[in-house]
């Protein structure tokens, strides 16, 4: 949601250093998983329970504080996300490390780190694409965002879909 409201508002060029940033943290979160400190999470499985818990109120915290703000048209004077940002959502995001932890249960072969590594790559990849595909339909749908009641509607359709998702994450992890 962060990189469409990205794409919305500065358009593909000033995003792709917040998509940057987002591709190379969750890659580097995943090899950081893959190489080593999934043996934490074996030996202490509620550490992710407790990021969970924290992420999805960050997440829901993102969510009001789209949903909520105002409906300005002309919102290029602010800044636009960074390299860091992208960057340190994907390490702050529970989301971000559930899929690590899935891809490495799946693609990691006991002394060959090759498999994995490969999955890595292709992960890279994939998320460099689909981000950026992310924040193509950003930039598209600013056509569409041309007054302020329709700017605000989209806020508050952004901000509640990642309110929504931080209350499922929250709610998976007390069933």
């Amino acid at each position: 949601m962060v990189i469409v409201s990205s794409g919305a508002s500065y358009g593909i060029r000033k995003t792709f250093s917040f998509v940057s940033g987002a591709t190379i943290g969750f890659t580097l979160l995943l090899l950081f998983i893959g190489l080593g400190f999934y043996k934490v999470i074996d030996l202490y499985p509620s550490i992710l329970k407790y990021l969970a818990i924290a992420g999805s109120i960050f997440i829901m915290y993102m969510g009001y504080f789209l949903a909520s703000s105002k409906p300005e048209l002309d919102i290029k004077k602010e800044k636009q996300p960074t390299f860091i940002q992208g960057f340190l959502l994907q390490w702050l995001n529970p989301k971000a490390w559930i899929a690590c932890v899935a891809g490495v249960s799946l693609f990691s072969v006991p002394n060959d780190n090759g498999v994995f590594l490969t999955f890595s790559f292709i992960y890279f990849v994939v998320c460099y694409f689909s981000l950026l595909a992310w924040s193509v339909l950003g930039s598209k749908v600013t056509i569409f965002l041309n007054s302020e009641f329709r700017l605000k509607a989209f806020n508050i359709l952004m901000g509640g879909l990642l309110m929504v998702t931080a209350c499922f994450l929250l709610y998976s992890q007390f069933i």
